[in-house]
């Protein structure tokens, strides 16, 4: 292995922002700080909800010039969107953000050519409207996508600004209900039948593959010395984070928790039974051969809607306002799709609650409330459907993710699934994608070794279960049946 202290970029792009992380690793040390952080603000337009993708490139290169000499770039970000290029390597337009319209009701065309059934025995992928298979279906007729030449998934698209190197990154292309999970490569036949081009798609990377160098205008903007290798990490930030979950053992589940909640296990091979497909259970793609078995939950987006509407009040003023409320008052399906749009969010929790015969939140504490007991619910029916359809045994729940920071929802995960809660660390994604780049730089070993190096670095914080486990089984009788 490499000796000395090397340092990395991680470029890690979020639903709701971005941000350039520097870390530092040593033989036995691990340091990770902000370098830049930058809105992430889509942009409705008369044709629909659009990414503003520029903004982010810029705040990219913004991040890398105050992050100084490094020794590698990663990008990770969020799955399934995707930009297209023409036959000069140019952007055919802004892309579609996955809360857009426009995937409604294509989900059904699609199953009259593929079942629901055969499409989950062949990519094991979880029923989401916003898949890139959809969008590519409600696209069919598209200008733009008549005059594409090339498809990148959004960390890739700015990969390939900063080197000129296109790829698909194949954690991220997990996401694209393209993939068959058993061969970790494209399911052809699937494609063929549903008239998709895999031919768009740039050459599959995994993670720690060579990615590029930085391109000689990105180098003279950000002030960097070349050459700087960019290296594939993995780029679905779902996948960097489980790689940085600090677990010693194989009996845990994980929630990745942000603007989304990501909550399931890690499995050695996909699980592709029909109980699996109606339980919405998504096997995505991990590092080392990995299965990230897992369901998505609505996630921190709920409050964030909610602040939006009230004009942004102090969290922590919310969240000790919401620690007074009585407990399970009233929940809502966080899964739900019908909290997926942007928009009066405090208004359809309210419905949410009324329409199911429950007392409504009125007030700004009462409503978060509501989300955070809402949320721990959902952690908890994803923890034992996984463990149950996996026949997997979980001893305790690793939380990571900016959700960390708050301790009244670790709390409540851990009251509700019964179990321990190991909270931390806040930037999983980004530690995960450092680490990736050190290991192909030969700094670190395997995947075991790596989790150790954060158990070390970043120890997590405990929460013990406390409470009556009858009345979360009694708040979860409230809800439609799984």
């Amino acid at each position: 292995m490499s000796t000395g202290v090397h340092t990395y970029a991680a470029v890690d792009l979020g639903a709701s922002s971005g941000r350039v992380m520097v870390g530092r690793v040593g033989a036995d040390s691990l340091e990770l700080g902000e370098a830049h952080r930058f809105p992430n603000r889509p942009v409705r337009l008369a044709e629909g909800l659009r990414w503003d993708v520029l903004a982010l490139y810029g705040g990219v290169l913004d991040g890398l010039r105050a992050a100084g000499p490094v020794d590698s770039v990663g990008l990770d970000g969020w799955g399934v969107d995707y930009g297209l290029l023409d036959a000069d390597g140019a952007l055919l337009g802004n892309p579609v953000h996955y809360r857009d319209a426009r995937t409604e009701g294509v989900a059904e065309k699609v199953w009259a050519t593929v079942p629901a059934a055969r499409l989950y025995a062949a990519t094991g992928v979880q029923y989401a409207p916003f898949n890139t298979l959809y969008q590519l279906v409600a696209a069919r007729s598209s200008v733009q996508l008549a005059q594409a030449r090339r498809l990148l998934l959004i960390p890739d698209l700015l990969s390939y600004w900063l080197t000129g190197e296109q790829g698909t990154e194949l954690t991220n292309a997990s996401t694209t209900q393209l993939i068959d999970p058993r061969t970790r490569t494209w399911s052809y036949a699937l494609a063929e039948r549903l008239g998709v081009d895999l031919g768009l798609f740039g050459p599959l990377r995994r993670p720690g593959d060579p990615a590029g160098v930085l391109r000689p205008e990105v180098l003279r903007e950000t002030g960097l010395a070349g050459p700087v290798p960019v290296t594939a990490v993995g780029s679905h930030d779902t996948a960097s984070a489980v790689a940085a979950v600090p677990a010693t053992g194989e009996r845990f589940a994980y929630i990745c928790t942000g603007t989304w909640s990501l909550a399931g296990l890690e499995l050695a091979a996909p699980v592709l039974t029909e109980e699996s497909r109606a339980a919405n259970f998504t096997n995505e793609l991990g590092l080392d051969g990995t299965v990230r078995y897992l369901r998505n939950i609505m996630g921190l987006w709920l409050l964030q809607e909610c602040q939006r509407v009230w004009g942004g009040p102090d969290l922590e003023t919310l969240l000790r306002e919401a620690g007074a409320v009585p407990s399970l008052r009233s929940v809502v399906d966080a899964g739900d799709a019908a909290f997926l749009a942007p928009g009066r969010m405090p208004e359809r929790i309210a419905a949410a609650c009324r329409a199911s015969g429950q007392p409504v939140p009125t007030t700004r504490a009462e409503v978060t409330r509501c989300i955070l007991d809402s949320l721990a619910l959902a952690h908890r029916r994803a923890v034992e459907d996984a463990r149950r359809l996996a026949d997997r045994p979980v001893d305790v729940v690793h939380l990571v993710g900016g959700g960390t920071r708050n301790a009244l929802l670790c709390q409540l995960t851990a009251d509700a699934c019964g179990l321990p809660v190991m909270a931390g660390p806040a930037e999983a994604a980004a530690l995960g994608n450092v680490l990736v780049q050190a290991r192909a730089h030969g700094l670190v070993g395997d995947l075991a070794e790596m989790r150790r190096l954060i158990s070390r670095t970043q120890p997590p914080v405990r929460y013990e279960p406390r409470g009556d486990d009858a009345r979360w089984r009694a708040a979860e009788a409230r809800l439609a049946p799984r």
